[in-house]
C-alpha cells in the first residue's frame, strides 16, 4: 500500500469515527466510557497523519 493511500485510508476512518461519536453523543443516554474510546482512536489516527506528512 502506497503511503498516499494509506493516509487516504487513515483519513476516511477518522471521518468514520466522528460520525460515530457525533451518533453516540445524540443517544439519550450516551456511553462516555464508548466515546472516550472512539476519541482516543480518533487522536491516534490524527498523530499517524501529521507523522506522515512531517
Amino acid at each position: 500500500m502506497s503511503i498516499a493511500a494509506h493516509a487516504e485510508a487513515l483519513k476516511s476512518k477518522h471521518i468514520q469515527l466522528e460520525g460515530e461519536i457525533e451518533n453516540e453523543l445524540k443517544r439519550p443516554h450516551p456511553d462516555d466510557i464508548q466515546i472516550q474510546s472512539l476519541k482516543r482512536k480518533k487522536l491516534q489516527i490524527k498523530q499517524e497523519l501529521a507523522s506522515m506528512s512531517a
